[in-house]
């Protein structure tokens, strides 16, 4: 699983002029799932995720995390982060995963930041979203399931 994930001060996602999904002070986080994820990963990504230390303490240092400052997150999935751009000029979504296990263990990922308390929004799985993002910072990281131990 592959995961963008940003501070922002406010984001909002909206599908057919409608506010589905928002959030103030927080993470955006789009995420990926590609062939071969498992639902350890989603463990592993969720407890790297809200763990972060990414937000400023009392002396403007990145020393606490979305579960210190008690923030929210929206969470979106995104089929193309899993995309292959190596060949060509048409990026390859073979590495995507199939949409029925891909919104199962989204909807998986949901829950683990629901679990852990946090405030959570989300866009509309395979929906055409429009996402309005102000990020904070701007402060943005990619985090991959794979690369984590």
């Amino acid at each position: 699983m592959i995961a963008v994930v940003q501070r922002v001060n406010s984001s909002s996602v909206t599908v057919d002029n409608e506010v589905v999904g928002k959030i103030s002070n927080g993470l955006n986080i789009l995420l990926g799932v590609k062939k071969g994820d498992k639902k350890e990963d989603i463990t592993k990504l969720v407890n790297k995720i809200v763990n972060l230390r990414i937000f400023q303490d009392e002396n403007d240092k990145m020393n606490l995390s979305l579960l210190d400052i008690k923030g929210e997150a929206l969470i979106i999935s995104q089929f193309t982060l899993a995309a292959n751009v190596k060949k060509g000029r048409r990026p390859s979504f073979d590495s995507s995963e199939k949409p029925d296990i891909a919104k199962e263990m989204y909807e998986q990922f949901v829950k683990e930041f629901e679990f852990l308390g946090v405030h959570t929004q989300t866009g509309i799985f395979g929906a055409h979203m429009d996402v309005n993002i102000q990020n904070d910072g701007p402060v943005t990281f990619i985090v991959d399931s794979n690369e984590l131990n």
